[in-house]
């Protein structure tokens, strides 16, 4: 789940690409200089603040930034670019093939390896934006048991390695073979605590000895 400082800080790096400082960057796109400071960020009280879309627009405009990669200023927590150069690096908007498998072949052994990671003659390939995750790969939604989250035919785009949340949406599978999406509510070195993408259905606790992995569900196509 995309929280209100990730969006703030992905402003703050992409500033910093550009050799700028929040009010600069705001300045160059034609923003009142004071749009971006730390007091704008939260209202008397308390109460969040989110940058507009319109503001968002106006300064990827004005520093050639395309979308995907300011999707990667937000996703990213170790990335911090220096220059326009090294953001252009990550390169998400370039597509690439990752092996794509139907949600319940996932239960079987032989599809991943013991580090979560695709396996098997099982998988084909789809084409989607670049992921940083080399490990990256998707699964194929069937029949109706992740109604009303994901339908028949949704692809989930995971990644392995990307870190884990609150309020992520996650592919698990148990040690015995269960395969399921969920939504974190909390994750400790040796906990993990979910609840089901179906609000009828109680919260869950694993310990994560008990799971042979689990994925982060980065988007989905639909």
């Amino acid at each position: 789940m995309i929280e209100h400082m990730d969006i703030w800080l992905a402003i703050d790096r992409l500033a910093t690409a550009h050799g700028l400082s929040a009010s600069g960057l705001a300045r160059k796109a034609g923003l009142d200089p004071t749009s971006f400071n730390p007091s704008k960020r939260a209202a008397t009280g308390g109460k969040l603040r989110w940058p507009t879309t319109e503001s968002i627009a106006k300064i990827l405009a004005a520093t050639g930034t395309n979308f995907s990669d300011f999707v990667a200023l937000v996703e990213r927590e170790d990335f911090e670019p220096t220059s326009p150069a090294e953001l252009s690096k990550l390169n998400y908007s370039a597509p690439r093939s990752v092996p794509v498998l139907g949600f319940a072949e996932a239960a079987q052994a032989s599809n991943f390896d013991s580090n979560g990671f695709p396996a098997g003659k099982e998988w084909e390939q789809i084409k989607i934006p670049t992921l940083q995750d080399p490990h990256a790969y998707a699964l194929a939604v069937s029949g109706s048991t992740m109604e009303p989250a994901y339908r028949a035919g949704d692809i989930l785009i995971l990644s392995p390695r990307e870190p884990i949340r609150k309020g992520d949406r996650v592919v698990l599978k148990t040690v015995d073979g269960k395969v399921a999406a969920k939504e974190v509510v909390k994750k400790t070195a040796t906990k993990l605590d979910v609840k089901s993408l179906n609000p009828a259905h109680k919260e869950q606790s694993f310990s994560m000895k008990d799971l042979a992995w689990v994925a982060r569900v980065m988007w989905v196509s639909q």
